[in-house]
């Protein structure tokens, strides 16, 4: 890594700015970007530097649920399992290029055992097996867990892993804008304009620019564009900054809704629901007009409680599970009466309450499925916590680190909590922009997935795309000289940029105001309930949002607020990019599945419950499985997409011969093709 001090000429003032020169720049320091820069040290890349708003503050650190899975190859007992099979499942769920699904498959079990090697605590037995469990859209026992940590426990090892390399940590610096510059008639990335939050004061306003033959986004979904998020606060993902530079996104239309509390933002899967509480609502107030309203949609105690039970591990929403009394009627339940402006609580301290004329709860009540397992688990205490204490005590110790006692009712919500569509990447999880490349939820992978598969992808792909420059792009970085030269007008319109912001007028957009409106929109109409006449009004809505960011710019007092209004000008342009991929899916026949519903007066299915038949809407439409719909950034439009349906890549047939591939081995023909 190199620093230098360079001067830039721009209109009305000469400013020193610091360059740092680096082979790769990791913006982000979840569990994926600190994965990568580990391989890349390992694969002798030690030239590399991390850039992160926050140390700490992202979803790895702060997200979890009961006992967080992480989906891996099955590796114990008889139970056979391979690589094939694995992406098999990934496969099936649509939505996700073949070739990916293999490679994910090939590459979890090393990914896990290099967890387990520097220190992630996921339980073995006697014999050493790493025991799984069933989760969400899995055929198999392939999950494990850490407990409600895994995540956390994953990016405290590898950030020790980082800090033992001596690897370069830019903390407080916040990627602002991507740098680009043309080599052999092709536009490739070529570096990154970030933020110091420490240094807003300087003349330079805190820019610092790293100069790099490498990116790597790793920054996670976007949390901050939806009101009700599960997402840890602050959560932005960097898609904005990757589209602005014609990067493709893919998958937006797909992403993951669940129950989780509100007040402290976490999870509320497994053995939460498992243990059978109790649901009520009240007025805005939080004590008045109690009442118990998923008895307008359970006919009697044993569907209401089994269907609590099933939550668990069918938590997130699916629109598959709203037909025959599935559990996804929990979640509708829930949705409702927060539209209806009440409030929402689990109860741990009590059984499930009987309507009139109801039994009251028993464990003789219960589908055989829940039953069973309690009984096997040895959870059959009067109380719901009473079970939540014998099963899994560490699900109430997090929440008491947090000031919350769960035998006081805990506030709840069905929240957007996970992205599976992201930014389109290739085998090595390069995007559509030469030497740009997107890890970890970031990534677009997956269409409807099991749970727990997004940190095995996380990473897979982390290693993936250190292959790939550890072997095809390890050059050393142009000069600070050329880099500037490539990129100066770049750097001076983000200069022009934000001198309009400080110096903006009466027509200036507030600050205050501009994200409440993007995460009010997309929670009404990009969540899990869907419409095709929402969808629209709120696409034209963001288009305008963008619009008036442009022409009138966005008010800040200080420089301090650049960073906040730069945010929220790209997720402003990132909400207009799902929601341009989520009208052409419903213009264009698309119907419900996975993780939303689309109303439709002429669709084939209602939710059927003690309530009647109501909220008809289409089915899927099994064939849309076989295609990805990628959007990219209109040239020169300040905020249209393009929209194309991508067929999806097929399952490779793999019968590779070792001579051969020790031959491409050898002569440096595997990685990159």
């Amino acid at each position: 890594m190199r620093r230098d001090a360079m001067t830039l000429e721009l209109a009305g003032r000469t400013v020193r700015v610091p360059v740092v020169s680096v082979n790769t720049l990791v913006v982000g320091a979840g569990a994926a970007g600190l994965k990568c820069a580990d391989a890349l040290h390992y694969a002798g890349v030690s030239d590399v530097a991390i850039v992160v708003d926050r140390l700490g503050n992202g979803t790895s650190n702060n997200s979890g649920s009961d006992k967080q899975t992480y989906y891996k190859l099955g590796v114990f007992g008889e139970d056979p399992d391979s690589p094939m099979d694995f992406a098999r499942t990934l496969f099936q769920g649509g939505m996700m290029h073949g070739d990916l699904a293999y490679i994910e498959g090939l590459g979890s079990a090393p990914a896990f055992f290099d967890l387990c090697k520097i220190g992630v605590p996921f339980p073995y037995n006697k014999f050493g097996a790493y025991v799984g469990y069933k989760t969400d859209h899995d055929p198999r026992q392939r999950a494990t867990s850490a407990g409600p940590k895994t995540s956390k426990f994953m990016y405290e090892c590898l950030l020790k892993e980082i800090q033992h390399h001596q690897t370069p940590v830019f903390d407080h610096h916040e990627a602002v804008r991507l740098l680009t510059r043309e080599v052999d008639g092709q536009t490739r990335v070529t570096g990154a304009v970030c933020l110091n939050r420490n240094e807003f004061y300087r003349d330079d306003l805190g820019v610092v620019l790293f100069n790099a033959e490498n990116v790597v986004l790793a920054t996670g979904g976007p949390g901050e564009m939806y009101a009700i998020s599960v997402w840890p606060h602050a959560q932005i993902g960097s898609h904005g900054l990757a589209f602005e530079v014609g990067a493709a996104g893919n998958n937006l239309t797909e992403l993951q809704f669940g129950l989780a509390s509100t007040a402290f933002r976490w999870n509320l899967s497994g053995t939460y629901q498992q243990v059978v509480p109790d649901y009520f609502s009240t007025d805005p107030d939080g004590v008045s007009n109690r009442r118990f309203f998923l008895h307008d949609y359970f006919a009697d105690m044993g569907a209401m409680a089994t269907n609590i039970f099933l939550k668990g591990y069918q938590w997130p929403f699916h629109a598959q599970r709203l037909q025959d009394g599935g559990s996804s009627l929990v979640d509708i339940a829930v949705h409702r009466e927060i539209t209806e402006g009440r409030r929402v609580f689990m109860d741990f301290m009590a059984n499930p309450t009987p309507a009139e004329g109801m039994s009251v709860f028993s464990f003789a009540e219960l589908g055989q499925e829940a039953r069973l397992y309690l009984e096997r688990s040895g959870a059959t205490q009067q109380t719901p916590y009473e079970r939540l204490q014998h099963m899994n005590q560490q699900s109430i110790d997090l929440y008491s680190e947090h000031g919350i006692d769960l035998r006081e009712p805990l506030e709840v919500a069905v929240c957007a909590q996970h992205c599976n569509g992201g930014l389109r990447g290739n085998s090595w999880w390069e995007t559509s922009v030469p030497h740009l490349f997107a890890v970890g939820e970031l990534n677009g992978s997956h269409g409807v997935r099991p749970g727990g598969s997004a940190l095995n992808s996380g990473q897979v792909g982390a290693v993936r795309a250190a292959q790939m420059i550890a072997h095809a792009y390890n050059d050393v970085p142009c000069t600070a000289q050329t880099f500037l030269s490539a990129c100066g007008a770049q750097i001076a319109d983000l200069y022009g940029l934000f001198d309009g912001w400080l110096s903006s007028g009466e027509g200036a957009l507030q600050l205050a105001a501009v994200r409440p409106q993007i995460q009010a929109r997309m929670s009404a109409c990009g969540a899990f309930v869907r419409d095709l006449a929402s969808a629209r009004k709120g696409l034209q809505e963001a288009r305008d949002l963008c619009r008036a960011i442009a022409e009138n710019g966005i008010s800040c007092s200080s420089p301090k607020q650049l960073t906040r209004a730069t945010e929220d000008r790209l997720l402003a342009l990132t909400s207009v990019a799902f929601l341009e991929a989520l009208v052409y899916y419903i213009e264009n026949g698309g119907g419900s599945r996975g993780g939303y519903m689309v109303l439709d007066s002429e669709g084939e299915l209602t939710v059927d419950s003690k309530r009647g038949s109501e909220l008809r809407h289409r089915a899927e439409d099994l064939s849309k499985r076989e295609e990805i719909l990628e959007v990219t950034l209109t040239s020169g439009s300040l905020a249209r997409f393009q929209v194309a349906a991508v067929p999806v890549r097929p399952l490779p047939e793999d019968d590779s011969w070792y001579e051969t591939t020790w031959a491409a081995w050898n002569d440096g023909r595997v990685v990159g093709t």
